[in-house]
């Protein structure tokens, strides 16, 4: 919609409506669309009737002509009276009315979730004058004339409970007293900075801090009152601003008072309440600026207690003085002396580390990094690696990372990277107005992604290094949190892959990576295979490596809790799929479908007889082709958890239980046809498939081949049972004589009397038989012994 000014309308009056009747009618709608109404605007606001039929003013045309102000489009029979007959009252305006009370008590105790911002704020506010005036300089060089330094002083009185924040930046005249403490929200830091940006001349970066406006009124959550005294360069009079919490009103005057004035910059004085005059104490401050200041680039001073040690004179006692002239009359007399220590007070600088990731990469050293590191998150140990880099395009922003061994969170990091500790500086960052939360957006994103790729070329590099011991020790320590990446973030798949290390069935004693096996690979293999157990010593006695390993094929054992997850969610490297051998349908790459075919006729009829016994433990029983010297093995279905997953949800504190029957459900008993037993079995299927023998033959055949695939058996104590029956079957009669020989009566008698004798007791121990019958023989003697 197009509005005239109040000029062309006059004129439209002044000429008569009859005149544009046709083409132009007075037009107002209630729509929101059209915009307010300025003050020089025209009460009624003309537009041109673009439409044919009928017409709808709140209706935004999409073409028109002008002429002189004018709009003309198709003809509309109206008349001037009509117009004014039909047309709707002015819209009024009106201001919107805050509760500055109210407002000031959202500011205050909403908006920041500690007290102890309100320093970091005030800091901020000091360090972005002192920034205006160095910008401002370039160009007037006259207002740093008889300032001083440019720092930020901060001085406290513990008694009193006073705090002053002290810089000798741009200050404030009267009139940016009322625009910018005067008014709540005004940003007088960001109308500077678009003034920078808007400017030709403005060339650089710049640290502003300030953005919403409401920094200043933070003072208000420790201060019931809050007085600021400043002077401009631009300004031959000192100003003092004065505020109290919960008042509307506050008040201006100029300095007057000699011992108060400033060369330049401004003093903030804060009486702070009666529960926050801990805030006074120069330690706490001191502890203030390091948390949330430490790398404003402006030296901040603190007002701080200090000492030395001197000797001094001890006033002796007069009767002891008499007594040691006495005693040493040919000696000089020594005057007695003790030491104590001299307080004085003295401005102490409190931000030493300087934000080092503005400097030129090329110019900082490892030496320096590592103190960097130290100094910022407390640590005593050298971080493994650095990075340090410099963002520019879409998003800006400089960084540096370091490897430790602690942990790092937030929102620019995943929760696997948390062990990356690093420092990010970008004009950018969209923060809260409290500047406590970082707020989601497209930059962050965009800035997380820059970030996690440079952390992932960091351990790329170190897993390059020609020390394998660097990387094995980062490995140890980080491998699962790599791990955890496979899980959580699939966008980095790609990224992650190649930094995971593994034990293998040609490599037990040390770990491999995805490259080096697929460097290991025979032209034939179709995958990468893997078994996950809870040991390397475990995984290389399963019988599911049996046939693997009599064709030489490399497999990776997963032996830590959460490899087997990782590598699902991997599901392929480099083209390659994983393949878990202890899963069913294993594709060796070696079929013979004739053989096949032969053994399946062969064994067919034993394999259902096997199935009819176990039933629903198993849901079929097949040929295996993964099995050389086992008799049997129990493989889990395709989709289902192997073993080793079964066992680890079981020993999940809150997992659910209710699943562990559906996942668990499909297993495959798998018989080797070349091993004695299954031969035997055949055999017995053929014959009598009702023997009992057979039949505990299956069923402790299951229950082993449950032991050794990895499962855990239903009823221990009942396997242990068939184990010892099937061992006492196997061993009887194999060392011992049989009982039947030893329990005659005659010779029993015969001799013992022969033992009592001869001296001996019919317990005494004796050689290999007859040991054996004096044993069988004493319970029926015991009754004739004395």
């Amino acid at each position: 919609m197009h509005r005239l000014p109040r000029r062309s309308v006059s004129a439209i009056l002044r000429h008569g409506g009859a005149r544009h009747r046709t083409t132009a009618a007075p037009i107002s709608c209630a729509s929101t669309h059209l915009g307010s109404v300025g003050e020089t605007d025209a009460k009624v606001r003309w537009h041109s009737a673009l439409a044919s039929g009928k017409f709808n003013p709140c209706q935004p045309t999409a073409q028109f002509a002008s002429n002189n102000g004018l709009c003309f489009g198709n003809r509309f029979e109206s008349s001037a009276a009509a117009s004014d007959a039909s047309a709707e009252p002015p819209a009024e305006r009106f201001e919107y009315q805050a509760e500055v009370n109210r407002l000031m008590d959202l500011i205050v105790n909403s908006l920041y979730s500690n007290k102890e911002v309100f320093l970091r704020e005030l800091i901020s506010n000091a360090s972005d004058a002192l920034d205006k005036l160095r910008f401002l300089s370039v160009t007037e060089p006259d207002l740093l004339k008889g300032g001083g330094d440019l720092d930020i002083r901060i001085q406290t009185d513990k008694d009193n409970g006073i705090i002053h924040i002290i810089d000798s930046g741009i200050g404030m005249t009267r009139q940016e007293l009322v625009d910018c403490l005067g008014t709540i929200a005004q940003s007088g830091t960001a109308k500077f900075s678009k003034l920078l940006k808007d400017s030709k001349d403005a060339g650089g970066d710049n640290n502003l801090i300030g953005q919403f406006g409401v920094g200043f009124y933070s003072a208000f959550l420790v201060a019931d009152r809050v007085v600021v005294s400043t002077k401009s360069p631009k300004s031959d009079k000192q100003y003092v601003w004065q505020g109290e919490a919960n008042a509307s009103s506050y008040t201006i005057q100029e300095e007057t008072d000699p011992e108060k004035l400033i060369p330049r910059g401004t003093r903030l004085s804060l009486y702070l309440k009666r529960d926050d005059k801990g805030f006074a104490v120069p330690e706490r401050i001191q502890k203030l600026v390091k948390n949330y200041s430490q790398f404003v680039s402006f030296p901040i001073y603190t007002w701080q207690e200090k000492g030395y040690t001197k000797e001094v004179e001890v006033d002796e006692d007069p009767a002891e003085s008499k007594k040691d002239e006495e005693n040493e009359k040919t000696e000089v007399p020594k005057k007695k002396t003790k030491t104590v220590v001299e307080k004085y007070w003295d401005w102490e600088l409190a931000n030493e580390t300087q934000p080092i990731w503005l400097r030129n990469p090329k110019e900082v050293n490892t030496e320096d990094y590592n103190e960097f590191y130290k100094k910022t998150f407390n640590e005593y140990l050298d971080p493994l690696a650095s990075s340090h880099f410099t963002t520019e395009g879409e998003v800006e922003f400089r960084s540096i990372l370091v490897f430790i061994s602690d942990d790092f969170d937030g929102e620019l990091f995943p929760r696997y990277l948390s062990f990356v500790k690093g420092v990010v500086d970008s004009n950018d960052l969209p923060l809260n107005v409290s500047r406590e939360i970082l707020q989601e957006s497209r930059i962050v994103r965009i800035m997380r992604k820059r970030l996690v790729r440079k952390a992932f070329d960091m351990i790329l590099g170190i897993s390059m290094s020609e020390d394998r011991a660097d990387y094995d020790k980062f490995f140890e320590n980080f491998g699962k949190h790599l791990k955890l990446g496979c899980i959580e973030d699939r966008e980095n798949h790609k990224r992650i892959a190649p930094l995971l290390r593994f034990f293998s069935s040609q490599s037990e004693d040390v770990m491999i990576s995805l490259d080096e096996y697929l460097e290991n690979m025979k032209p034939e293999q179709k995958g990468i295979y893997y078994i996950a157990s809870d040991s390397v010593e475990s995984a290389s006695n399963t019988p599911f490596l049996e046939k693997l390993l009599e064709k030489d094929l490399e497999v990776l054992y997963l032996v830590d809790p959460i490899d087997e997850v990782a590598i699902q969610n991997l599901e392929s490297y480099k083209e390659k799929k994983f393949l878990d051998i202890s899963k069913e349908d294993l594709d060796l790459g070696d079929k013979n479908e004739e053989k096949e075919k032969e053994i399946k006729q062969e064994y067919g009829q034993t394999c259902d007889w096997i199935k009819k016994r176990l039933g629903d433990k198993v849901a079929s029983v097949q040929i295996s082709n993964r099995l050389s010297s086992s008799p049997c093995v129990l493989v889990s279905g395709k989709f289902g958890w192997s073993a080793n997953m079964e066992r680890l949800m079981k020993a999940q504190t809150v997992g659910d239980t209710s699943s562990l029957e559906f996942m668990r459900g499909r297993r495959v008993f798998e018989i080797n046809p070349e091993h004695p037993i299954i031969q035997n079995l055949n055999a017995a299927s053929k014959i009598n498939p009702d023997d009992e023998d057979a039949i505990r033959a299956i069923d402790l055949l299951y229950d082993t081949a449950l032991v050794s695939s990895g499962f855990t058996p239903e009823n221990p104590a009942q396997l242990g049972g068939k184990i010892y029956e099937m061992m006492g079957l196997a061993l009887s009669g194999k060392w011992s004589t049989p009982v039947a020989e030893v329990q005659q009566p005659g010779p029993q008698h015969h001799n013992t009397e022969t033992l009592e004798a001869e001296g001996q007791h019919p317990a005494t121990p004796h050689h290999n038989s007859e040991i054996l019958e004096a044993e069988v023989v004493e319970p029926v003697e015991a009754g004739t012994q004395k």
